[in-house]
This record gives C-alpha cells, sequence and structure tokens, in this order.
C-alpha cells in the first residue's frame, strides 16, 4: 500500500531527489538542496514503510510553489505522480494558498495540464533542461 503524507523527514527526501535528479536526470548535487528546503512543507511517499517519492510545497502569502517532484523510476506510471502533486495541492489550499505553481520540465506539461495547471510565460533554462512554468488557480 501507497501512502502519502507530510513528513519531517527531510533526509529521506532529499535522498529521492539525488537519486532521481542528480543520479538519474544529471542535475548538479550543489543546487538540490537550498535555502528553501527549510522553510517548505515536504510530502513523502511510502510503499511498505519505503519512501519512493516526493514533493515540496513552500508557502509565500497566497501563493504555494510546489517543486522538486519526484518519483523513483521503478514505481512510475502508476499514477503516483499525480497522486503526489494532487496532495501537494491540497496540502497549499489548506495553508490557504489560493493559487499554485511549479516549473515543469518542458516535456512534462502535458502531465500537469491533465491535473489542472496551464503555462505561463515563456520556458527557461534550467541547467540545460528547458522549464516551464504553471500554474493552477484553487
Amino acid at each position: 500500500m501507497i501512502e502519502i503524507a507530510p513528513t519531517g523527514d527531510r533526509q529521506a527526501c532529499y535522498a529521492l531527489r539525488h537519486t532521481v535528479f542528480v543520479q538519474e536526470q544529471g542535475y548538479s548535487a550543489e543546487g538540490e538542496v537550498d535555502a528553501f528546503d527549510p522553510l517548505s512543507h515536504h510530502l513523502l511517499a511510502r510503499e511498505d514503510g519505503i519512501p519512493i517519492a516526493t514533493a515540496r510545497i513552500h508557502i509565500a502569502g497566497d501563493g504555494a510553489r510546489i517543486g522538486r517532484v519526484c518519483v523513483l523510476m521503478q514505481r512510475r506510471g502508476i499514477g503516483l505522480g499525480a497522486d503526489l502533486v494532487n496532495a501537494a495541492v491540497a496540502l497549499a489550499a489548506q495553508q490557504g494558498a489560493t493559487r499554485v505553481s511549479l516549473g515543469a520540465q518542458v516535456h512534462a506539461t502535458g502531465f500537469y495540464e491533465k491535473l489542472g495547471f496551464t503555462a505561463t510565460g515563456a520556458p527557461y533554462d534550467d541547467e540545460g533542461e528547458p522549464h516551464q512554468t504553471m500554474e493552477r488557480i484553487l
């Protein structure tokens, strides 16, 4: 059974992010953990107690920014990413956010559109990977 819940275990979140973003996708390890981490809410998905996915939500006024959404490769394709993003949106709404934004890898914009996000602004580069800012009004 998979459980998605807020967590204080940031080290488990960081380990997942390192696996997906640094080892698998080639992002730099130096920028993976940043100043927003201690200021953010973190979600952790566990299957039988084992961490398999994570996301963070940074609340600022009535807005929230979802970031660092990742699912271990072997657990992709089962709807877990959508469940994780929906849980992040719900947490943001519980914290008083009226809008949520995120920076999507351009190849993933269709995934986020299905979850109610729309592209805003022009694509931008993040370590050589094209990204698109997307927003959802709550």
